[in-house]
């Protein structure tokens, strides 16, 4: 399975810096959680996956992603910038290993200068103490 390449990300915030996905800075938000760090919540989770994909860190994306969903392989794009993080709503069930996380993600290709936005429902699955992305719906 191809995933990226260490070369294929882009350099991580420092601790101190804002987190991409903006819930505080890098070292006390998804920092932790793409070191290897459990997600606490599926929310966490998706706003790390976000992360992931912002600094090319597709080991994450790979490490988070339930094993009956997970495609065969990854590759990110490294002309797609991601430049904002919205949350929408955050639900889990009440037996606390089902959740959805409804989000908008904004983007912008580097090259051709194309911008857009990504709005998705998805779908958690949480097994052995960690959460992990199942799918999405995007609309």
């Amino acid at each position: 399975m191809s995933f990226g390449t260490a070369a294929e990300r882009r350099s991580r915030p420092a601790p101190d810096d804002p987190c991409p996905c903006g819930g505080g800075t890098f070292g006390t938000c998804c920092g932790r959680i793409l070191a290897g760090r459990p997600a606490p919540t599926a929310e966490q989770l998706m706003r790390s996956r976000y992360t992931a994909f912002a600094v090319g860190d597709a080991a994450h994306l790979r490490a988070t992603w339930h094993p009956s969903t997970a495609p065969e392989s990854l590759t990110l794009d490294p002309a797609m910038r991601w430049d904002g993080l919205e949350i929408i709503d955050a639900t889990t069930a009440a037996d606390d290993r089902r959740a959805t996380v409804e989000f908008r993600a904004r983007w912008h290709d580097a090259p051709s200068g194309q911008r857009g936005v990504l709005h998705e429902v998805s779908r958690f699955r949480r097994a052995a103490g960690s959460w992990y992305y199942l799918d999405g719906e995007v609309s």
